[in-house]
């Protein structure tokens, strides 16, 4: 019952990862309030049945929850998400932003409504929920925001250059804010999900073998975990698909320094370009704008 006592909204939690995000929530104690408009994969339509049936199982099996049925893609539906947390419990202690809608098609053939739609959702609508969530988090000092990025993003996928970039985006966020929020409590951290859903179906990514174990409730425990107390790690990226759980990270290597007070050229950057891609000297990238900077000047004397 690592939840008991907190609050927890989830996104896009009709059906796929959200439903089983909700399910296991309720489970560990917490009041959930489902969020979802009830449309198709592509974004359209709405019906109130997909968080209405949700709300209901949580309730038959003794937890306590509440449906909302805004969409996230506007600054007022996500706000209207969260007044439905607090109006109904009072608080929000934990946000779990996982909706979003699927537009696939080369970049060549996609149109731009499609990207933007896309980025609407997933980037900007994790955005809104954040935004209407943070202040009630920074003033009860405490708080945990997950987010859901994708390998479509870290790693590529092709047709889902709106999907990628979406995703990339949320971890730029998630990055920022695990900064700004560490004063207040609130961790803030993401997970890259595998699982045979709505939104994967069709997509050929696996095999038939594979797709039978990538269940969304496997999914569930990383999220549930990032959800409470006992997470006391920011900024992290973890992976979750077919029973597997790691950790994306982001490296910087070594590099090269040439003395910024003298003229460096294109054939000193060419000669160089085998050392500094060398990730043999790889080292995770560290919070703050300066990298390996400071270690690299010191090597040509230059101290900050």
């Amino acid at each position: 019952m690592r939840m008991q006592g907190r609050v927890a909204v989830v996104t896009g939690a009709g059906n796929g990862l959200g439903r089983e995000h909700a399910l296991l929530l309720a489970r560990e104690g917490a009041r959930v309030v489902v969020n979802d408009p009830g449309g198709s994969v592509n974004g359209a339509g709405g019906d109130n049945a997909a968080a209405d049936k949700v709300v209901a199982q949580i309730r038959a099996a003794g937890g306590n929850a509440v449906a909302n049925y805004d969409s996230v893609a506007t600054p007022e539906g996500a706000q209207r998400l969260i007044d439905t947390a607090v109006k109904s419990f009072g608080r929000v202690d934990a946000l779990i932003n996982n909706a979003g809608i699927l537009r696939d098609k080369s970049f060549a053939k996609m149109a731009l409504e499609d990207f933007e739609a896309v980025l609407r959702i997933h980037l900007l609508g994790s955005t809104y929920c954040t935004k209407a969530a943070w202040p009630l988090m920074i003033e009860q000092k405490y708080g945990r925001v997950i987010m859901t990025t994708s390998v479509a993003g870290t790693s590529g996928n092709f047709g889902q250059a709106n999907y990628g970039a979406a995703k990339m985006g949320l971890l730029g966020l998630m990055n920022v804010l695990a900064v700004e929020g560490a004063k207040a409590n609130i961790k803030v951290n993401a997970v890259s999900p595998g699982a045979t859903t709505r939104m994967t179906q069709g997509l050929g990514a696996v095999s038939s073998e594979i797709d039978e174990l990538m269940q969304a409730a496997h999914v569930a425990p990383a999220v549930a975990y990032m959800a409470s107390e006992d997470c006391d790690f920011s900024a992290n990226i973890i992976t979750a698909a077919a029973g597997g759980f790691g950790r994306v990270q982001f490296f910087e290597t070594a590099g090269v320094q040439f003395d910024p007070r003298k003229p460096i050229t294109v054939d000193m950057f060419a000669d160089a370009v085998g050392r500094l891609t060398d990730l043999g000297t790889a080292k995770p990238t560290a919070p703050g704008v300066l990298g390996q900077m400071p270690a690299r000047l010191a090597t040509v004397g230059i101290l900050l």
